[in-house]
Order: structure tokens, then sequence, then C-alpha cells
């Protein structure tokens, strides 16, 4: 099954490859990620391919409405949200609408209400907006005046964001928190680059592009995740290693309880998609970095999170025998 699931994830990669041009790495943590039921951040500079990956990636899936799972309200497959600094939290989450012959409220969903959602430059949208998503991203639903209405799976947040600029709103720690990676796509390379010239300088570049695998896949390598095995040295590796951020000397602020839930659901969702039932240590050391950089705060700014995580990574040894001590 592991195998099944495996070459999946390959013709899957492979089909988005055939218009972006992306890390392969990097585009399995995100494939992994959605899989986990997690959401991403996308931080770079302007025009490197942010919203065409998302794009393709959604485009990828095609989804059936009888396989969700069901929610209160009818969602949509794909929305995308162009994030500007105008945008109020209605626009996001939706809001209640009165009838005048009836007079009954009725609720007009945002755009939140997809199971695939991209939300382009999070970071231009005022700190009022932001916090729209905190509740859905944390617990799949959305409060309309007191009324809780609930999302159904497959739930799905990639959001852009732009590293230089105008008008732009840092998130907020508790926001970041939230995304359960970070990643930055770069530049390309000039053999690449001029592969996307010719690509993309065509106008029927999207026209062939077709879906590779289903919302019902989702849904079932999600229900599996759990049952791919962590051996407790390893779970124990990553808690020394998030509890060493909030001793070491140059981080302000530290990586919280929620980090270490969200790398172990990854690591397992990255072994499910490389074929696997077990969570080898090394999937634990390379996607470290990218699930904790954004969720620690450096007392010197001028030092990258990266920095201290690295050193941490080099110095934590795995304990072989907890389990016999504990």
């Amino acid at each position: 099954m592991e195998s099944d699931i495996k070459q999946a994830i390959a013709l899957l990669i492979q089909n988005i490859k055939r218009l972006i041009s992306v890390d392969t790495k990097k585009l399995e943590y995100i494939i992994a990620a959605q899989i986990a039921g997690g959401h991403v951040i996308l931080a770079d500079s302007h025009g490197v391919g942010k919203t065409s990956l998302a794009r393709a990636l959604a485009q990828s899936i095609h989804w059936h409405p009888e396989d969700m799972v069901s929610g209160d309200v009818k969602m949509e497959g794909f929305n995308r949200i162009q994030c500007t600094v105008d945008l109020l939290p209605q626009d996001i989450l939706g809001y209640n609408r009165f009838i005048g012959h009836s007079g009954e409220m009725l609720f007009n969903k945002g755009p939140v209400f997809a199971h695939f959602v991209l939300c382009d430059e999070i970071n231009l949208l005022t700190p009022k907006t932001q916090g729209s998503f905190l509740q859905v991203m944390e617990e799949q639903s959305v409060t309309i005046e007191g009324k809780l209405y609930r999302l159904s799976d497959p739930f799905f947040i990639i959001a852009t964001m732009n590293l230089r600029g105008v008008h732009l709103f840092p998130l907020p720690a508790p926001q970041l928190d939230r995304f359960m990676i970070r990643l930055s796509l770069g530049y390309p390379s000039a053999e690449d680059e001029l592969e996307i010239i010719g690509r993309h300088g065509r106008t029927d570049a999207w026209d062939s592009f077709e879906s590779v695998i289903s919302s019902a896949d989702l849904i079932r390598w999600k229900k599996m995740v759990d049952h791919v095995q962590m051996d407790p040295d390893i779970a124990a590796y990553i808690v020394d290693c998030i509890r060493q951020t909030r001793a070491h000397p140059d981080i302000e602020t530290g990586a919280s309880p929620r980090a270490g839930v969200r790398i172990s659901r990854l690591v397992r969702s990255l072994a499910l998609c490389r074929g696997l039932d077990y969570v080898p240590l090394d999937f634990v050391k390379e996607t470290f970095i990218p699930a904790m950089a954004h969720r620690i705060i450096t007392r010197d700014p001028s030092i990258p999170p990266e920095t201290p995580l690295e050193a941490i990574l080099n110095t934590t040894p795995v304990e072989p025998k907890r389990r016999e001590s504990s």
C-alpha cells in the first residue's frame, strides 16, 4: 500500500514539474504537509512562482464533492484570495445578509470555505484581517455572529508572503505557529529560467494541465498518517530539540509544544509519501529547520533563526536508552 502511495506522489510531482520549475524535495514537503492536515507558507521575492506552484498543485487534484467529509457549509474545491490592505475579515470568512421579503438571515460564505485555499500575499493584510485565519487554521471552523460553521475535509491553506515591499504587515507569532512548514523557493537556475521563459511565454501553457489524483486519495492518505510508526526515541529527540530552542542563548522565543505535534505529523506524512511505514531519524533532521525557523525569534535580528537551529541539531544527542530508564 505504501508503495502505491509513493508512485502516486511521484506522478503528482511529475505533473506539477511539467509546468513549474521547483525543487523536488520542497515540493515533497508541501505535499506531505497537505496530507498531514497542515498548512504551508511560501516566503519569497516577487515572481519566483509561488502562486503558480499553488495553482498547479490545486489543479492536480480532482475534487469529488461526494468524497468530502461532511461539513456545515458546501465548500468549493479551490479558491484564491488575493490579499490587499483594504480586505476585511468578512471578505475572508463570510457574513450574514438580511433577506427583506422573508425576514431571514442568509449566510454568504467567504472564500475560505474551500478544500484548497491560496492566500496570495498574506502580509498585505492588516493585522485585524490576518487574525480572521487564526480559528479556521487551528480548528477548521469559522464563527460568524456566534454561530459555528465546521469546514469539511480536506482543508489546506497555502499562503504566499513577500519578503520586501511597501505596506507589509508582519504576521504575528501565534499565526506563524499555525503553519506546519515555511519554505522559500528561491531563484531558479539559468537553465530553469530559460525553460520558464519558453514555457510560460505561450498562452496555452495551462491548457493541457490535468488532475492526476483525487480528493478521495487525500482523505484516505490523511487517515493513514496516524498508522506510520515513530520510535519513542525519535519522538523524544524531537522534544529535546524543541526544548533546546527555549534554552539557547541566541533565541528570545522558542518553539511551542504545538511545534512538536506539527513536525511529528509532518515526518509521518513524509514517510508515507516516500513509501515507508516508519519514520527514520533523518526525516526529522531534514525537516526540522523549515518546520521551526518561522516559530522562533532570535535575540539579535541580524542572526537568522536557521543558525541556532542548526547548532541545536548538531549538538542534541539521540538517547537510545531513554525507554529503559523511564
